[in-house]
């Protein structure tokens, strides 16, 4: 009896429930706990996806908009940055490094109920608070782009920019709901869907670039006429797209959902005092994101394109190292805490933060010298004033990529006060220099010095006042020797990379991506085998793995 035949005596529905039970297998291995490594690598894969996502929406924007319509492009980038901002001060990773801690001392004690009934009644009460905040950006949307990030902006380029922020005003809503639906996975070491709605999140943005700006017609009836404000559509539908892709993750986490706000939930409460410093801390750092928009909306058409876009790139491998490595530490820290366990913590610290110190040093450095070809792959051709900005901006790449650890220390033990405190010195300094070199004639390349200076103060703060509170066992000479041998194999990496950028130059005839690929893939295998090879000499821990798997596969017949 053949397969076919099979499926044809079979009763009614048997097929479709066979392929339900697939779907369902799927998303349940997909939706098993992960350890740290696998957690470290799907983090860091999907953000590199997302990434490169990232870059493919960002060149098709400039291409479209950079040179004929620098105007447009502000406009739009002016647009984002309140929406952004309401959604960073109530939610992100405000709610992520206060709500997992609670989350998991619940789930550590096995009270599931106080653990479902904490995370019903912040999806409601963020639904709410977001959904009001949403409409009073639309509300006030044109006060907010003429008096706060576009006063620079010329009479079409406002308008427009005030008919986007209403229409990407209800972002903060959708993204919030995402937000505690993917904290609730990332607490329990679910990471596969958390880790995809960043990447469907662009692939939205992207489904608005090359759909939406040509119009939507439903059924032969013209519902929309396209243009620029098709991008805004496609922001708002990639938010629906990541809570879709949230609700998928929870499949087989026995979330029991209520439509109530639970007020005497004891772990309710404790978020709520937890979530105020970080809040305030995620909005110190945006509100001096705004006052740069604002300065730089100063610097005639295209500036405040041409210093987001570089912001976007340096901060794509913070992204891909600090974030992805600290995301799939921190809830190992949180249990280490929750255990008691004080010289695990700081073991587990410390072999994070050398992890993300051995791979932030050398990224910072070829970022430097290849910024050229970085800047190409957003914009055909190249953009000299983003290259320099993204210049000013490499000593950032390495602080905020350690940032994310240094905080997640104090996070762990339920500390949002110090990290919100030291942001405050930080953020007040990057934000007096980015004046004063706007005031001097620096331009967007001023702003960039800036955010590095305070980047790299702040993180010197943080892991000093980590130290001291272990009672200076955390750096111990065994850390001093390994950081000393990462700063000189980067210096030789260095090296190698300028060597390389000067062998291959980049020519202006070199328009296409795939003239320029090459080049920077070479420049980047010479100066990341020049790295590991140094650090496998001066005998660091961490290049020791990626050695011993190299020579298995070449050597393996031998």
């Amino acid at each position: 009896m053949n397969k076919n035949k099979v499926e044809q005596e079979l009763p009614k529905g048997v097929s479709k429930k066979r392929k339900s039970s697939k779907f369902k297998s799927v998303v349940a291995l997909a939706n098993s706990k992960l350890s740290i490594k696998v957690a470290a690598v799907i983090l860091s894969s999907s953000t590199l996806v997302s990434a490169l996502l990232g870059i493919f929406r960002d060149r098709l924007l400039n291409s479209y908009y950079l040179d004929t319509y620098p105007t447009g492009i502000d406009a739009y980038t002016a647009a984002f940055t309140i929406p952004d901002f309401m959604f960073f001060i109530l939610t992100s990773g405000a709610l992520a490094v206060s709500f997992i801690p609670v989350f998991n001392e619940r789930l550590v004690k096995g009270n599931k109920k106080s653990a479902w009934e904490l995370s019903s009644s912040l999806i409601n009460l963020f639904a709410i608070i977001t959904f009001i905040a949403s409409i009073l950006m639309m509300i006030f949307a044109e006060p907010l782009v003429r008096y706060v990030v576009g006063p620079g902006l010329d009479e079409p380029g406002t308008i427009l920019a005030i008919n986007m922020m209403r229409v990407i005003a209800i972002n903060p809503f959708l993204m919030s709901i995402a937000t505690v639906l993917a904290s609730i996975q990332q607490a329990v070491g679910r990471f596969v869907f958390y880790a995809l709605a960043p990447a469907v999140y662009n692939i939205g943005i992207l489904i608005g670039i090359t759909w939406f700006t040509s119009g939507i017609n439903i059924f032969g009836i013209q519902i929309f006429d396209g243009g620029i404000m098709g991008v805004a559509l496609g922001v708002v539908f990639g938010a629906i797209l990541q809570v879709i892709i949230s609700l998928v993750g929870l499949i087989g986490l026995g979330f029991d959902y209520r439509f109530k706000i639970y007020w005497k939930n004891r772990g309710f409460k404790d978020v709520l005092k937890l979530l105020p410093a970080r809040s305030m801390d995620q909005g110190i750092d945006y509100v001096n994101g705004i006052v740069n928009t604002n300065l730089s909306s100063r610097m005639g058409a295209g500036a405040l394109r041409c210093y987001q876009q570089a912001s976007s790139l340096h901060q794509m491998p913070v992204n891909l190292i600090g974030v992805a490595l600290s995301t799939a530490y921190f809830p190992q820290l949180t249990e280490d805490v929750v255990d008691g366990k004080e010289s695990k913590f700081y073991d587990t610290f410390r072999k994070a933060l050398r992890m993300i110190v051995w791979i932030s040093l050398p990224v910072s450095v070829i970022a430097y010298f290849a910024r050229g070809y970085v800047v190409s792959f957003i914009k055909n051709g190249g953009d000299a004033l983003i290259a320099n900005v993204l210049g000013t901006l490499v000593l950032a790449i390495f602080a905020r990529s350690v940032f994310h650890i240094a905080s997640r220390g104090f996070y762990a033990r339920q500390d949002t006060k110090t990290p919100f405190i030291v942001s405050i010195i930080a953020v007040g300094l990057s934000t007096l220099l980015a004046v004063l070199f706007s005031i001097w004639g620096f331009g967007p390349e001023g702003l960039g010095w800036a955010q590095s200076i305070g980047a790299v103060l702040e993180i010197a703060i943080l892991l000093g006042l980590l130290d001291i509170k272990s009672s200076h066992q955390l750096f111990n000479r065994s850390f001093w020797r390994a950081f000393g041998k990462m700063l000189f194999a980067s210096a030789i990496t260095g090296c190698v990379a300028y060597s390389f950028t000067k062998f291959f130059p980049l020519r202006s005839t070199d328009t296409s991506v795939f003239i320029t690929l090459p080049k920077f893939a070479l420049i980047c295998l010479a100066s990341g085998l020049t790295y590991l090879i140094s650090c496998s000499f001066l005998g660091l821990a961490e290049a020791t793995p990626i050695v011993e798997k190299v020579k298995k596969l070449l050597f393996k017949n031998v």
